[in-house]
């Protein structure tokens, strides 16, 4: 398996990232690694692969098994988009973070 360059990455579930905040997508430098890293030996019904998504200081590792969707893309993501809706004439401005981890 080749996946090289930066991708964004979207989990099957929700995790946490080196700055104890939950996320759901992570996006980096890519490198494949094996069941090796985690210093013990996966059994047949574990992934026995993972990614390692970000630097050697930060980093988040996803089994293979969880990852659902996989972007390449050199593009940082944004973090936050802003929501614009009118309520009763009112118009009303929301600021919304996005559940990606930056890991650069």
């Amino acid at each position: 398996m080749s996946m090289t360059g930066k991708y964004l990455i979207t989990a099957d579930a929700w995790f946490y990232a080196p700055d104890g905040n939950q996320y759901r997508s992570v996006w980096g430098e890519v490198e494949i690694v094996s069941d090796g890293i985690l210093g013990i030996k996966t059994n047949v019904r574990s992934s026995n692969w993972f990614a390692k998504v970000g630097t050697d200081d930060k980093h988040v590792i996803i089994a293979g098994c969880q990852i659902h969707y996989a972007c390449k893309s050199e593009t940082k993501p944004p973090t936050q988009s802003t929501d614009i809706t009118m309520i009763d004439g009112i118009r009303k401005v929301e600021v919304r973070l996005h559940a990606i981890y930056i890991a650069e």
